[in-house]
């Protein structure tokens, strides 16, 4: 099993949850999240004075899945959460040792 974790841009979520639908993945969590990568953020102008933001608002997205569907579920979250920007965001990929469904107890592959 692997855990996939998708930081993506907050505008791009809806695009990015259809298409893992659109492939069969139905359990995800999203949270909201700020940081920032080799930009170290941006200016902005209020009201005429410009201020630094050194934290971009960004989506983390949390997936579990089987290692099979991993490299296809790794290319759906990259292909639609790609803008061709700067901070497009980050896929990493971790190693799952255990799942277990609370309510039935099932675990492994069989709880995702």
């Amino acid at each position: 099993m692997k855990y996939i974790i998708a930081i993506v841009k907050p505008h791009k979520l809806d695009e990015v949850r259809e298409a893992l639908a659109g492939i069969g993945i139905q359990g995800v969590t999203v949270t909201e999240v700020k940081g920032h990568g080799r930009q170290g953020g941006h200016t902005e102008f209020y009201r005429g004075a410009e201020y630094a933001v050194s934290f971009v608002p960004k989506v983390k997205i949390e997936i579990a899945v089987d290692s099979t569907l991993a490299p296809r579920v790794i290319e759906t979250i990259r292909k639609s959460g790609e803008t061709g920007q700067i901070g497009d965001g980050k896929i990493f990929v971790l190693p799952l040792e255990q799942a277990v469904r609370i309510r039935t107890g099932e675990s492994g592959n069989d709880a995702l």
